[in-house]
Order: C-alpha cells, then sequence, then structure tokens
C-alpha cells in the first residue's frame, strides 16, 4: 500500500509512520517515539492527528479516539493533555500545512505555537501571523494570539491612557503612582503609551540599559541603522 508523505524534518525521528494508512504501525510509530532519547512533538502531533482524521482507531479496537487516547496514556503514563496537546499540534498542521512549508516552519521552530495559531489569525493578516509564529517565543505567541484582532481594535482605542491609569484593550492594565516626581511621572507615561502601541502592532519591546546620555546619543543612530538593516531582510 503505498503510504502518504509529509514533507518535514524532525531531528533524528522519521516521519514515515505519521502519513501510514496502516493503523498499527502508526501506532507502533508514536509508542516508539514515545519511548525515544529525543521526543518527537510535531511527529507525535501528526501521527495522532492521522489516526484520528482517518478513524484508523477503530483498527485497533476502539470505537472512539478519546478511548484510544485513554489507553495510550494507561499503557505509555503520559498525562492526557500532553496526548490531546500533540494532538491539537498535528491537526493545526496538517490544516495550514502549505503555509507552515512556505515559511520553513519546522520542529525546531517550536510546534507547541501551533494550537494558538487558527486564533492568531483571526481578523490578522496571514502573512503577519506567520513571520510571528516563526519568530516569537511560545509566551510572547500565546500572548499575540489573545490580543484583539485588528478589525476589533479599530472600533475603539486599543491603548488609552487617563490621568494616572492606563488602558490596554478596555482593561486597567497600570496605574501610576501620582506621588512620583513630576519627571518621573510623565517618563513612566511615556515607556507604557510606547509598550501599548507595540503591543497594539503586535510588535515587540526591548529594554537597552545604557550607561549615560552621551552613550545613548551614540547608540540611537546606530540602533536605527540595524533595524533597518533586518526590516530589509524581511
Amino acid at each position: 500500500m503505498k503510504k502518504d508523505t509529509l514533507a518535514i524534518q524532525t531531528g533524528f525521528f522519521s516521519l514515515d509512520y505519521a502519513g501510514s494508512g496502516d493503523a498499527e504501525e502508526i501506532d507502533r510509530g508514536i509508542r516508539e517515539t514515545l519511548k525515544g532519547v529525543r521526543l518527537s512533538i510535531l511527529a507525535m502531533g501528526l501521527g495522532l492527528a492521522n489516526i484520528k482524521a482517518k478513524q484508523l482507531y477503530r483498527a485497533l479496537g476502539f470505537r472512539f479516539m478519546s478511548q484510544y487516547i485513554r489507553r495510550l496514556c494507561d499503557d505509555t503514563k503520559m498525562e492526557r493533555s500532553c496526548i490531546f496537546n500533540w494532538l491539537a499540534i498535528g491537526e493545526a498542521y496538517i490544516k495550514y500545512r502549505e503555509d507552515l512549508e512556505h515559511i520553513n516552519f519546522t520542529e525546531s521552530d517550536g510546534p507547541t505555537k501551533l494550537p494558538y495559531l487558527e486564533k492568531a489569525l483571526e481578523g490578522n493578516e496571514k502573512e503577519f501571523v506567520l513571520r510571528k509564529i516563526k519568530n516569537l517565543t511560545l509566551r510572547e505567541f500565546i500572548a499575540f494570539s489573545k490580543m484583539p484582532s485588528a478589525e476589533t481594535r479599530g472600533k475603539k482605542p486599543f491603548v488609552r491612557i487617563k490621568d494616572d491609569r492606563v488602558f490596554v484593550g478596555g482593561r486597567l492594565a497600570v496605574k501610576i503612582n501620582k506621588r512620583l516626581d513630576k519627571e518621573s511621572y510623565v517618563y513612566f507615561r511615556r515607556i507604557l503609551r510606547a509598550a501599548g502601541q507595540a503591543m497594539e502592532k503586535g510588535g515587540i519591546i526591548y529594554p537597552v540599559k545604557l550607561k549615560d546620555m552621551k552613550e545613548f546619543q551614540r547608540y540611537v543612530p546606530a540602533s536605527s541603522k540595524l533595524i533597518n538593516k533586518l526590516r530589509k531582510v524581511e
């Protein structure tokens, strides 16, 4: 029987079993990967997604996918939440496979981000989201996926500063102590506004500590040149 193939590299493990039409071969591959020295999350997810999509759990003696997962957890001593998370990873990869292959998304880019991809795509440009899933950490991408969409943000100000309070997405985020001296108070307001605007546009604020104003004056033009160079590469 000819196997479906999946053109993706996952370290030292072969994904041949993940695209198989043979239930026992997929089951054996999943179990061998679980016991392997290096756990291949993406391979596991694709195997699980394949078993579910083709209802191959029936060939293993189970009426439902949930029954197969329950037995798999019992046999391998894995948490059920882990198995379901891997399944979500596999299903997300299969659904957006063409887009992910287009950006050369591999296991090193963090397959644990994949369950949040669909949410991130709601109301955001696809190319913009795909750049984020490649470049952000898991925590950053989860936060990005939960941000109000561009469509929602257009209905009301995403970042709003009223007196000593800063609102993000309509919710109170920070309250600045009015007892601070005026210079510090204004300084923190400026920082919070810049951070909020970066968040609204899906950007990242990276703090840099400089020695003094003289160093700052040299740093600004140098950093601007570097940022422009990086954006040209994109």
